[in-house]
């Protein structure tokens, strides 16, 4: 029989997150840090109001866009909180989770053979959306001495004629650094002196401990030309229920929407009505969440400086990144022994490109007592070197 797999499928590598994932599952007495999700179960009022959406019979598909309510609600909590006031008629789409938002936006605006730019180090599914539309990912090394933050001088060097598109993750992951305002409004101008499109992964936007985070679209100049990315996942422990949504100009979002309908029709019902009682009453959960994650993020940086780890402070998402450069072992190396040796798993930095290569990526969404535990597992490995 003929080969029946596609060249594209054959290129594009398997998740590296989720290899130490399955192995952290097959061990017993492991304490991951591997996965990025809350370990919190979603508010009980979340889930009461989609359990009685079932009840009342709300089952049926709703609009491609989501439903309206929904779509009001978003787009008023997103004009107040990040001053972006999206149309919730023609310039917004309920998705399922961010992760359809982020590879329909990419295949409605990406030809074959268009550049992608995209920041370094970055969640690992962003490459292989951009291959499996024909586009070509250009990775652009944010590095740790400018605090993982993209610098003009760094985008100018990697746009060429075939740029297209920017892709920004912000709060980033993996090493939850964050674009300030004077950050964005210092890439603004070579965004648009080379008439770039923006599409602006902000899905840890409310987990932003230094102040509030600054969304892209609400910069001067890149409202009509930045797609904005989020999600109700880690804000609201939503994981999942696989809920997302993409905001951007009408022609964009247009376009967005014929995909959406042919691969997807329209977001798990019973899941919207979830996220509209989350939008209507789930700030105080949240903001609680945050408080947590904070105090977390203080104690583990804290151990891993402490232990001979470096690392940053991140100021947003919930993933320390520190430096394993002064151990002598590479960033695979350095978790596939400290799973095996230690008990305690993490990502290499590598996965998420190579200005990631020599960290580790560590979730802190775990309790303060599993915290203090992998930290004292991490230094006693050192140690044994």
């Amino acid at each position: 029989m003929r080969d029946f797999v596609s060249e594209r499928a054959k290129i594009i590598p398997p998740s590296g997150i989720r290899r130490f994932f399955d192995l952290a599952g097959k061990m017993e007495d492991v304490i991951s840090l591997g996965v990025g999700e809350p370990d919190y179960t979603t508010p009980w009022h979340i889930c009461e109001a989609a359990i009685t959406s079932i009840e009342q019979g709300n089952t049926s598909y709703t609009s491609n866009t989501g439903m309206e309510p929904l779509r009001r609600e978003l787009s008023g909590f997103l004009k107040e909180r990040y001053n972006t006031p999206y149309d919730p008629f023609s310039e917004m789409i309920i998705t399922t989770g961010v992760s359809e938002a982020l590879d329909i936006a990419i295949r409605a605006v990406i030809n074959p053979g268009d550049e992608a730019l995209v920041v370094d180090p970055i969640y690992v599914s962003y490459g292989p959306c951009i291959t499996l539309a024909g586009g070509k990912p250009v990775l652009m090394p944010c590095l740790e001495k400018d605090h993982f933050r993209l610098t003009p001088d760094v985008l100018m060097e990697h746009i060429s004629p075939q740029s297209k598109i920017l892709i920004l993750n912000f709060p980033n992951n993996p090493s939850g650094a964050v674009m300030r305002e004077k950050d964005l409004k210092g890439i603004a101008d070579v965004v648009i002196d080379h008439d770039l499109l923006i599409l602006s992964d902000e899905v840890y936007a409310e987990l932003t401990y230094e102040g509030r985070h600054c969304a892209t679209a609400s910069i001067d100049g890149l409202w009509e030309r930045t797609v904005t990315l989020s999600g109700f996942s880690k804000a609201f422990a939503m994981t999942g229920w696989r809920l997302g949504y993409l905001c951007a100009p009408p022609e964009i979002t247009a376009a967005a929407l014929k995909i959406h309908q042919y691969i997807m029709l329209s977001a798990p019902t019973m899941a919207q009505y979830g996220a509209l009682e989350a939008l209507r009453h789930g700030q105080e959960p949240m903001e609680q969440m945050v408080r947590e994650y904070h105090m977390r993020r203080n104690l583990f940086v804290d151990g891993l400086n402490r232990i001979g780890l470096p690392c940053h402070l991140p100021e947003g998402a919930f993933y320390a990144f520190p430096s394993i450069e002064k151990t002598g072992l590479t960033d695979q190396e350095f978790a596939e022994r400290l799973i095996t040796e230690a008990g305690v798993a993490v990502v290499p930095g590598s996965v998420f490109g190579s200005a990631g290569e020599g960290h580790v990526r560590c979730a802190y969404a775990v309790s303060r007592q599993d915290l203090s535990e992998a930290v004292s597992r991490m230094g006693n490995f050192i140690s044994g070197l």
